[in-house]
């Protein structure tokens, strides 16, 4: 038999729970607060009909240049699988600077679990809305931008881009995995050495930019690729994975 509570107890139990859910919604606020503090904020493409057509637009000019390059097919296809999966992401980057693609950004957010659960949404509906759209993080993306108006601000040549999209297509320094890993470091080195000749060459042997750009190609690796492949290629691919996609254009399997 159900004991019932006396009026004023009933008051005051409800008082307190009101209070509690008072309390735990401002440590929500608060942690939300935080978390944007910590740069986990999400954004995606203001303009995605524009951005990713013209994201996509690269990517392919990229898999052109690669098809197109003998030395790359020279290389036994597992380290060619090996090297696209890692490389891809740097080389889009460097593509996107190269045909000077900016994009602008819009901030989303999307509240945590404890707050759905308070607020009584349906998690099922949540997901279901969201999946398509999560979001790439902020701090990834505001990285890739700056990244991208430092070689605008260089105004590298053609014939530049072209010497150091053989150096991150060889770049190899930490990937595991390569059948047949002597030839790549020297493709690496070659092109690398083509690079420093044409700067000599061009700019009166100003090997202050050979470095500088040197830098920048380092710092392109730091790109997450993840953060690339939600911002510009999810819109487009929704579930899809994008290495599926590249491995199918350059005909990567095998023999």
């Amino acid at each position: 038999m159900a004991t019932e509570l006396p009026a004023e107890k009933f008051g005051k139990r409800q008082w307190e729970t009101d209070h509690a859910k008072s309390i735990l919604y401002q440590i929500l606020n608060e942690e939300r607060g935080s978390e944007t503090k910590r740069h986990q904020r999400r954004v995606v493409l203001k303009t995605p009909e524009i951005a990713c057509r013209r994201a996509f637009e690269v990517l392919l000019k990229t898999l052109t240049f690669i098809r197109n390059l003998p030395s790359f097919y020279h290389v036994p296809w597992e380290d060619q699988l090996v090297l696209i999966q890692q490389n891809w992401a740097p080389l889009f980057v460097l593509g996107m600077a190269q045909e000077g693609v900016d994009f602008d950004l819009r901030e989303i957010s999307a509240p945590s679990l404890l707050k759905k659960i308070l607020l009584n949404q349906s998690l099922t509906a949540s997901n279901e809305l969201g999946s398509s759209s999560l979001g790439a993080s902020l701090a990834e993306v505001q990285k890739m931008k700056n990244l991208l108006w430092k070689f605008w601000d260089l105004d590298i040549s053609v014939k530049e881009y072209a010497y150091l999209k053989g150096i991150i297509l060889f770049n190899s320094g930490k990937l595991p995995g390569l059948s047949c890993s002597d030839p790549i470091p020297g493709r690496h080195g070659e092109a690398q050495q083509a690079l420093m000749e044409f700067i000599s060459t061009m700019f009166h042997r100003n090997l202050g930019r050979f470095a500088w750009i040197l830098q920048l190609i380092a710092s392109l690796q730091d790109i997450s690729a993840d953060a690339i492949e939600e911002l510009f290629f999810r819109p487009i691919l929704g579930q899809a994975t994008l290495n599926v996609l590249l491995l199918e254009t350059l005909h990567i399997k095998p023999d």
